[in-house]
C-alpha cells in the first residue's frame, strides 16, 4: 500500500492578522518555522522514507517544505537520500478573488469552506478546488517510483481533499487542521482511492 503524508504550511503573519492569503503570500512567523521543524521531527520518528517531497509553489508552503526537509536530512543516516522539494502548481491554495489580502471578516462566507459563494468575486469554488487536489495528488501517487510521498499545501486546499475521502477514513475526521498538521492517507493503487488513517497536530 502506498502512503501519502499531506501537510498544511506553518503559521504566517497573515494568519496572526486574520487576513485572507489564498494566492497572495505572507512569510512564516518564528512559530511557523518551529512548527515545520517539529513536524519534520515527527515525520522522521515515523520512519517514513519519502520518494518525493512536493509543495505548493507559494512561498509559505515551499518554506515549510524546505524546513521539514532540512530536519529529515539532519535525522537521516543517508542525507543524500532525502529528495529535493518540487514545486507543484496543483497544490496551491484556492484563489479568493477580490478578497485576496484583505480582512477575513470581509469574506461573505466561511473562509475555510466558502463552497461556491466566492465564484462571483473571481474566487475558486470548493468543487473545483476539491477536484484539483484529488487530480493532482492521484497523479503524484500514480508515479511508479513513489511508495511514500510528502505533499505540503494549504488549509482550505487540504480541507477539500480530506472531505473528498471522508467516507473512506478510518480515523476521527473532526480534528482541527492546525498549522503544520499532517494527514496520513493510504493509497489503493488499483482503485485509486485514499483512506485517511491519522491526523496529527504537533
Amino acid at each position: 500500500m502506498k502512503r501519502l503524508y499531506l501537510m498544511r504550511h506553518g503559521q504566517t503573519v497573515y494568519n496572526l492578522e486574520k487576513r485572507v492569503q489564498g494566492r497572495c503570500d505572507s512569510p512564516l512567523t518564528e512559530l511557523g518555522i518551529e512548527q515545520a521543524r517539529r513536524a519534520g521531527a515527527w515525520l522522521a520518528a515515523q520512519g517514513a522514507a519519502f520518494d518525493r517531497i512536493c509543495s505548493s509553489p507559494i512561498g509559505r508552503a515551499y518554506a515549510t517544505a524546505e524546513s521539514v526537509r532540512s530536519v529529515l536530512e539532519s535525522c537521516s543516516t543517508d542525507a543524500a537520500s532525502i529528495p529535493a522539494v518540487e514545486a507543484i502548481d496543483g497544490l496551491k491554495e484556492r484563489c479568493y478573488g477580490s478578497f485576496e489580502g484583505g480582512p477575513q471578516a470581509d469574506v461573505p462566507a466561511d473562509v475555510w469552506d466558502p463552497e461556491e459563494l466566492l465564484v462571483p468575486y473571481g474566487g475558486e469554488g470548493s468543487a473545483e478546488l476539491r477536484a484539483r487536489m484529488v487530480t493532482t495528488l492521484t497523479g503524484l501517487m500514480r508515479d511508479a517510483s513513489v511508495r511514500t510521498l510528502l505533499a505540503v499545501s494549504h488549509g482550505s486546499a487540504t480541507l477539500q481533499f480530506k472531505k473528498a475521502w471522508e467516507h473512506a477514513a478510518t480515523c476521527d475526521q473532526g480534528r482541527p487542521l492546525g498549522n503544520c498538521c499532517v494527514l496520513v492517507f493510504d493509497f489503493d493503487e488499483v482503485a485509486e482511492t485514499f483512506s485517511c488513517t491519522k491526523i496529527h497536530n504537533g
